[in-house]
C-alpha cells in the first residue's frame, strides 16, 4: 500500500504551523514567549510557566533515540506491506528535554539502539502532506 493510501494525521488548530513547515522541509518547534522553552508537540500554554505566547523556531533536526518499538504484528492493514517497523522516540539535540517521534526509514529496524544518533527526513506524500521520518546518521 502506498503511503498516500495510509490513514493520515490529524492536523489540529496548534500544530498547523508546524505541519506547514514540514511540507517547506523545514523543522521548527515552538518557543515559549514567556520562559524560552522549546516545546514539542506544539500546545496553546507553556508546560513549564504556563505562558500562552510562543513562537517557532527552527531546529537541526538531529538527534539519538531514546526509545523505540519494532512492529513485527499487522495492527494496521495499511501498514502490512512494512513489517516489521520501527517507530522511534528521538531526544533531539537541540535541547535536552525535546522529543520528537517518527518511523525509521533507511536502516533496519533489528539494529536501533538507544543513544543511536538519527537526522529528520522529509518524504513527500503527496501534494498536501509531507512527513517527518529519521535515519541513521
Amino acid at each position: 500500500m502506498s503511503l498516500a493510501e495510509r490513514p493520515r494525521p490529524q492536523v489540529d488548530r496548534d500544530s498547523v504551523p508546524w505541519w506547514e513547515a514540514v511540507r517547506r522541509h523545514e523543522l521548527l518547534v515552538q518557543k515559549c514567549g514567556g520562559c524560552g522553552t522549546l516545546r514539542f508537540p506544539p500546545r496553546a500554554i507553556c508546560g513549564r510557566c504556563r505562558a500562552r505566547e510562543s513562537g517557532w523556531v527552527p531546529i537541526e533536526g538531529t538527534g539519538r533515540v531514546a526509545s523505540w518499538i519494532v512492529c513485527h504484528q499487522v495492527f494496521m492493514r495499511a501498514f502490512a506491506d512494512e513489517v516489521p517497523y520501527a517507530v522511534l522516540h528521538v531526544r533531539l539535540d537541540d535541547a535536552e528535554d525535546l522529543f520528537m517521534y517518527g518511523d525509521l526509514t533507511e536502516g533496519d529496524p533489528a539494529e536501533v539502539t538507544a543513544g543511536m544518533p538519527v537526522e529528520a527526513v522529509f518524504t513527500d506524500v503527496d501534494e498536501d502532506l509531507t512527513l517527518v521520518r529519521w535515519r541513521p546518521r
